[in-house]
């Protein structure tokens, strides 16, 4: 996992979505390396084991789920669900469940796709549901993860990249339904 506490310097311009500006943090460069990275370690751990089931969050992780699993060297399933906590740049710290589980998880090993993990409350509450299905075992794949938002129990086990906590947009992630399609990442402008 990388650490970014500061702004890398990138050739992207600043970008406005809605009333807000934003900054370049992360190419996409430096994404697809530490994908790269991920898989790796996921191509290690799961090559000798039978099809995992990939539960990729929506809408953020769409980019992170299609570049992870396209790199994977192992037969696997995706499906998805879709949680939501968040209006405009903060969460409401209730958990909407929009799309819920539909792809059987008793006995299976499950990994789930997060574009990021802030308090990581939203998670949680969905970590429960599954756990009532018992599966064989569950691990997180997240790109983002704000440690020093993180307020929820259990661990992150594959993660790109660990940042502050800052407000962050686009690879899948929004503000108010904007932003997702860059393919950089970056951070709210203060």
């Amino acid at each position: 996992m990388i650490n970014f506490a500061a702004t890398n310097n990138l050739s992207m311009e600043r970008i406005k979505l809605h009333d807000k500006y934003f900054r370049p943090f992360i190419s996409s460069e430096k994404i697809s390396h530490a994908i790269g990275e991920v898989a790796k370690k996921l191509n290690n751990d799961y090559k000798e084991r039978e099809a995992p089931l990939f539960l990729a969050v929506l809408n953020g992780s769409f980019m992170f789920a299609a570049h992870l699993l396209e790199r994977l060297d192992f037969t696997c399933e995706i499906s998805f669900i879709k949680l939501s906590s968040y209006s405009g740049t903060s969460s409401t710290g209730a958990v909407k469940e929009v799309l819920g589980l539909v792809s059987p998880v008793k006995g299976r090993e499950v990994i789930v796709i997060e574009d990021i993990v802030d308090t990581g409350l939203t998670l949680q509450h969905f970590l429960t549901k599954i756990e009532a299905h018992n599966p064989a075992d569950v691990k997180i794949a997240a790109c983002l993860v704000k440690p020093m938002a993180f307020k929820a129990d259990y661990i992150v086990d594959f993660s790109c990249f660990s940042i502050p906590n800052d407000f962050v947009v686009g690879y899948g992630l929004d503000y108010d339904g904007l932003g997702r399609n860059s393919s950089d990442i970056y951070k709210l402008a203060e």
